[in-house]
């Protein structure tokens, strides 16, 4: 499980400064199709992994990434590949047109509008809604996206995931189809139909913006062993606010699983980079991160602590919480992004020694911890 573990961490989490921590250095090419792409490497140590322990920490090769961007007249193309040491896969990949200057639709694989609208984190390692399926996820429909006055609205539909069930080499984490090696149990599952609603409010004020907002997403649970379908539902609030060089991100929602004829109701599972593992099927996320922003004069850093707590609200009682917490910081100098983060997590799948899991019942009640580094170059 540790060579396993050590894979998947490689590829987990690298979204941050590809998306919006730091923006590619394009090239302008005749057709009006930007080019730009990223190179990653990666140090771990962990506490909880002697191997790990005993080598001083382990530095490798995390991903390789290419990014096209480019519009004719009213439409555009946008989309993104990632290279790994052990595979390849999509993030995003969609048409868009501009049919005004308050309205676009996208079609494709394009990110699913709920939570915060960026990210409802700061560091390499995501947010708990990230591990059960609601932060930075992508999936393949249509978006209408509206935003004027500080007014934004995303309405959309989408028909699948990005990839097919039984696929855990994906950039997203979606419902899986398969067995699941720590609990023996045979899933049948796949997400369809799902609609997402997300509106929010920014307001400019002395020192910054602080965006508002509210999202609900609702779709279908498929289980092709028996053609029967179940539903499946998610609420949240956030706010996002930033004040000279200070930001603050809160976010609470609810979510639901309700399979049909699920072997044990309680929980589902779902794949994300390489590797699949088990989630309350009902619960609860909460976030808390706060960061602060320096000007230098060869770049920026951003210092933060993220939290998140996941609480379970199944039928069983045996079910614990589970808790991440990432402090960190985020150097910034010319084409180059670094990201230092201290991980201590509890009860979670990939920042602890038993991470086949979020929100099932966990042996012991001690906090793992590691040291994470990760260096980028953007071109």
């Amino acid at each position: 499980m540790k060579n396993t573990t050590k894979f998947m961490l490689s590829m987990v989490a690298t979204a941050i400064a590809l998306s919006g921590s730091t923006a590619f250095a394009a090239e302008q090419t005749e057709d009006g199709i930007k080019l730009g792409g990223a190179v990653r490497v990666n140090y771990a140590y962990r506490d909880y992994d002697e191997a790990n322990k005993d080598k001083g920490g382990d530095f490798y090769f995390d991903m390789a990434a290419i990014k096209f961007d480019g519009k004719h007249g009213d439409w555009g193309l946008s989309a993104e590949y990632r290279f790994t040491s052990g595979t390849n896969y999509i993030k995003y990949g969609y048409a868009y047109y501009d049919v005004d200057p308050d309205w676009q639709l996208q079609v494709g694989i394009n990110k699913v509008p709920f939570g915060n609208p960026d990210f409802i984190s700061n560091s390499y390692w995501f947010g708990i809604p990230y591990y059960l399926g609601f932060e930075d996820d992508h999936d393949t429909g249509i978006k209408a996206v509206y935003e004027k006055n500080g007014w934004h609205t995303d309405l959309a539909f989408y028909k699948s995931a990005e990839y097919g069930p039984s696929e855990n080499k994906r950039y997203s984490t979606d419902i899986y189809s398969g067995t699941i090696a720590a609990s023996g149990i045979t899933y049948y599952n796949e997400e369809t139909n799902q609609f997402n609603l997300r509106q929010t409010y920014t307001a400019e004020h002395e020192g910054g913006q602080t965006t508002l907002g509210g999202s609900a997403q609702y779709g279908q649970i498929y289980n092709s062993n028996t053609g029967n379908n179940g539903d499946r539902y998610a609420v949240a609030l956030h706010l996002d606010s930033s004040y000279k060089g200070w930001n603050l991100q809160l976010q609470a929602m609810q979510y639901e699983y309700d399979a049909a004829d699920a072997v044990d109701a309680n929980k589902i599972a779902v794949s994300v980079v390489s590797w699949q593992y088990e989630i309350a099927s009902k619960g609860q996320s909460y976030s808390a991160n706060i960061a602060k922003t320096f000007a230098t004069d060869w770049g920026s850093v951003k210092c933060y602590n993220d939290f998140g707590l996941m609480t379970p609200d199944v039928d069983d009682s045996s079910y614990d919480n589970s808790m991440q917490n990432v402090t960190g910081c985020a150097i910034s100098a010319g084409p180059t992004y670094t990201m230092v983060d201290f991980v201590m997590g509890k009860n979670m799948t990939f920042s602890t020694a038993n991470n086949d899991h979020v929100g099932l019942p966990e042996m012991g009640d001690s906090w793992d911890k590691r040291v994470n580094i990760n260096f980028g170059y953007y071109f």
